[in-house]
């Protein structure tokens, strides 16, 4: 009698796909949450993209008071972490410190076609630079804005591991000034 019990329990088919659901819902939800997690992040990386580039369109407009690096950075700033009701800018997540600015004048021989670059982070130095007679010169801008961000698990997606369990988000754009 227990033996014909037995068999008619194995014979039953019966909350085999629930015991097959509870076997593989934590695989669905951990890829679930990672791609809510990757796409966070890459959400994050194009907000600083957006920002960077929106400051650069607006380095043609006026620096007001403060220098261009200066007006640049805030910019940055305020384009990436949005504005508050009163309309000034949100302080974070990111500051001015997040953001490079770097100037590079290109020289290009006119006779050999050589291009050499001297590149600064101080724009008085990068007044200074000149290119030699028998060369033209192309003067340009680039803002590079750095951030982190820190998944919901410490672990990481494709074996990626930082010393600080973040991942380093950079955006970069840039122009020519002259």
């Amino acid at each position: 009698m227990m033996m014909l019990s037995l068999r008619k329990l194995c014979a039953d088919a019966m909350g085999a796909a629930t015991i097959e659901l509870a076997l593989i819902a934590p695989m669905l939800a951990l890829m679930v949450v990672g791609v809510v997690d990757m796409s966070n992040a890459y959400s994050r990386k194009l907000a600083l993209e957006q920002g960077v580039q929106r400051a650069i369109e607006k380095i043609m407009q006026t620096t007001g008071d403060d220098t261009v690096g200066g007006t640049i950075k805030t910019e940055v700033v305020c384009q990436v972490n949005g504005m508050n009701d009163n309309g000034t800018c949100k302080t974070s997540p990111i500051t001015t410190s997040n953001v490079t600015v770097t100037y590079r004048l290109d020289c290009t021989d006119i006779a050999s076609g050589a291009v050499t670059s001297q590149t600064n982070t101080d724009a008085d130095v990068f007044d200074t630079l000149t290119c030699p007679s028998t060369a033209r010169d192309s003067r340009y801008i680039q803002v590079a804005v750095s951030d982190r961000y820190t998944p919901m698990f410490g672990k990481h997606f494709a074996g990626y591991t930082s010393s600080d369990s973040s991942y380093h988000l950079l955006a970069t754009a840039g122009m020519r000034v002259q």
